[in-house]
């Protein structure tokens, strides 16, 4: 009945323009002409009704709402793009009975609108996979350690291709099965196009599934300059930002084809490893004497361990009847062996060194710059700048007691101390 009332009123409208004086071939597509105008001033009208307002008010409820996820599909554009149906649908729906006389514009119109609705589809279905993304993130104990972004990004390619072979189909009026039967002459070329996609989406979810990195890690891969906290994972590229504020990006797949460094082990520890060694000059190292001892034991962190110490080996050598007067045949302390007691009494009661994790001091093979002491402990404190500075006041510490035990730390010879030998400086 519709249907009849517009054909009806078309014609009179064209009866009317012939009337003018104008013949009746142009008349009929004039008349045509501005009832599909009329129509679309109405479709436009109800686009900016729905737009500014039922979407505004839509916002405005979701805004009062406790829930966050619904916030997410606001943010992401669902409702704004969902708005564009409105003049399509009336378009679609009017066109079938304004230009039900001029069946061929219909069907170009149609195939138009059609399209036009495909292509709403995908921008809603993109908003869409935004918004999961974001209501995924949301999560963050989950997000950490399984990220969907890659997955949503090449969710976005699918739909994105799909809908591109839908819009052709309709345009040209073919079935979207020709088309995808045409693309297999061009795979080869696609394989091409999407290589860094493809390598991309495989090694996310190889990196998703094993767990190998994660945003938010210390990651440290030379080759590639990078050495930072990882900000992004992303489809085709992972992005770290190092310590100066640079950012490098790396191909996703390079993360699974070479090696890299991930610091998480050690951020997940509650520890930070002290790695580090004392050179001592070795022509420092003796035994200790009466006097020697006589002022090692005004050191508190060791005073208990050299009473322990000499009891034992007062009892050891007259066990064995040892002549004590010759030094190699008892058993003795050395400085170097007294200065190591101390440096492991003094982390051992050090607040800042976690006592529970491996725990080291140690003697390294000797070498041409002295006899190594390393320090091998972990720091309760994992922040970069305290770190440091709690490892350097040890060393701080250390070298300066290291000559109360009659120690020297080797170092090279300087040009001062080759100018204190020459005969001139005598």
């Amino acid at each position: 009945m519709a249907a009849a009332s517009y054909v009806i009123a078309v014609e009179r409208l064209r009866d009317w323009i012939v009337g003018t004086g104008i013949e009746e071939g142009l008349a009929e597509a004039l008349a045509a002409a501005a009832a599909w105008l009329l129509v679309l001033g109405i479709s436009l009208g109800a686009y900016f009704l729905t737009k500014h307002l039922v979407v505004r008010l839509v916002k405005a409820a979701i805004a009062r709402t406790d829930t966050r996820w619904d916030n997410q599909l606001a943010d992401s554009g669902v409702f704004d793009r969902l708005s564009h149906l409105v003049p399509a649908l009336l378009l679609q729906r009017a066109g079938e009975q304004v230009l039900a006389l001029y069946p061929a514009a219909l069907a170009f119109i149609d195939a138009v609108i059609a399209a036009y609705l495909v292509l709403i589809g995908i921008l809603v279905a993109d908003a869409l996979l935004t918004a999961v993304q974001a209501i995924y993130e949301m999560q963050a104990r989950l997000s950490r350690r399984f990220q969907i972004k890659t997955v949503v990004q090449v969710s976005k390619l699918v739909v994105y291709f799909l809908g591109c072979i839908a819009v052709l189909a309709m345009l040209l009026g073919r079935s979207p099965m020709v088309l995808f039967s045409s693309l297999g002459a061009f795979t080869a070329v696609l394989m091409l196009v999407f290589r860094d996609s493809i390598l991309g989406f495989v090694a996310g979810i190889q990196l998703s599934v094993n767990d190998m990195v994660r945003r938010g890690d210390w990651i440290e891969m030379p080759a590639h300059g990078a050495d930072g906290d990882v900000i992004d994972v992303s489809l085709t590229t992972v992005k770290v930002q190092n310590w100066d504020k640079t950012i490098s990006t790396i191909p996703t797949h390079a993360l699974v084809a070479e090696s890299f460094k991930n610091w998480r082990g050690m951020s997940e520890s509650g520890g930070r490893r002290i790695k580090r060694a004392l050179s001592i000059d070795m022509t420092s190292i003796r035994f200790c004497d009466e006097e020697m001892l006589k002022r090692f034991k005004r050191i508190r962190f060791i005073s208990d361990y050299l009473d322990r110490k000499l009891e034992e080996f007062t009892l050891h050598n007259a066990q064995y009847e040892v002549d004590e007067a010759f030094l190699v045949n008892a058993r003795n302390l050395t400085n170097v062996g007294t200065f190591r007691a101390y440096v492991e009494a003094y982390l051992r009661n050090h607040p800042k060194i976690d006592q529970d994790m491996t725990f080291l001091v140690r003697q390294l093979a000797p070498s041409e710059h002295g006899l190594p002491i390393e320090i091998y402990v972990f720091s309760r404190d994992q922040d970069w700048v305290r770190y440091e500075t709690l490892q350097a006041d040890i060393f701080d510490h250390l070298l300066a007691v290291a000559p109360l035990f009659d120690l020297r730390v080797f170092q090279q010879p300087s040009g001062a101390d080759l100018r204190a030998l020459s005969p001139a400086a005598g």
